[in-house]
């Protein structure tokens, strides 16, 4: 078994410490085993300026020996994750699809759950419980059905792209039906890039325009812990808005693409794009 931790980190010059079957992690990922090398692990990335800390709870497609239904990390291993990070006042999210990997971590303190697809009614119940979030990232599956065999995706990969794929729409219901809070955000890499925003049509197609616009502003401010700062339009928030050429409410597609809809984005209060005069 092979246990990873992901690192959002200023610190990227580092050797990584990464197996052939994570190769393209780059920098910002490790292999580490048992509590005291997790806690430690932890401990590194806060003093590198990381904010949040992300671990491997389940197999994943493109992981060509973890199969989907594998659980990753001991018991105690992942509460010292979430005890480390939670005394550098940030948090734990985890990489999972299956529902007892889900159930398994959220129970042991994990905040945000990164993909769940294969969420169940049981695993929802126990999110909405524990107040825990989920960033379903649909579009990643999506676009390696279409064009993940031209970019050289493994075969064997695009088997488990399936089978999370035709879930992933259900996982959706599933998650809205028990009330769990959902943000919006992707994995896409390299040639894939492109398609990122496309997630906010598929979310739209099974929950409507504006459900999706708020997990894609408010959510996603409330997971981050910068709520009333980011993802609202109001006094002493961080002035970061989009001028569109159309009402995404009634045509979400507007932000699709590579922002031809958008006419002018303003940064922390400042143009940094505008085509209004």
């Amino acid at each position: 078994m092979r246990c990873f931790i992901y690192c959002l980190s200023r610190y990227d010059n580092r050797e990584p410490e990464v197996c052939q079957c994570s190769q393209h992690i780059g920098a910002i990922g490790r292999i580490v085993d048992g509590v005291d090398a997790v806690r430690k692990a932890v401990r590194e990335e806060m003093r590198s300026g990381a904010h949040q800390i992300k671990i491997m709870a389940s197999g994943g497609v493109g992981s060509p020996t973890d199969p989907i239904g594998n659980l990753q990390f001991s018991i105690d291993e992942i509460k010292a994750i979430v005890e480390t990070a939670e005394s550098h006042q940030t948090y734990v999210m985890a990489h999972a699809y299956t529902a007892k990997a889900i159930e398994r971590i959220v129970r042991l303190g994990v905040r945000t759950i990164e993909h769940g697809n294969l969420v169940d009614d049981t695993a929802a119940a126990v999110m909405a419980e524990y107040g825990a979030y989920v960033v379903p990232t649909l579009v990643i599956y999506d676009a390696m059905s279409k064009v993940g065999k031209e970019v050289g995706v493994p075969d064997a990969a695009l088997v488990k792209n399936e089978v999370v794929r035709l879930q992933g729409l259900e996982a959706l219901k599933i998650l809205k039906k028990h009330g769990v809070k959902m943000g919006l955000g992707t994995d896409l890499l390299g040639e894939m890039h492109k398609y990122q925003s496309d997630e906010l049509r598929i979310r739209a197609e099974v929950l409507g325009n504006a459900e999706t616009l708020c997990q894609a502003t408010l959510i996603g401010a409330e997971i981050i812990n910068m709520q009333g700062k980011l993802g609202v339009v109001a006094e002493n928030a961080i002035a970061d808005l989009l001028i569109l050429e159309e009402n995404p409410l009634q045509n979400i597609q507007i932000l699709s693409g590579q922002g031809e809809g958008i006419l002018g984005i303003i940064k922390d209060g400042h143009w940094e794009k505008n085509t209004l005069n």
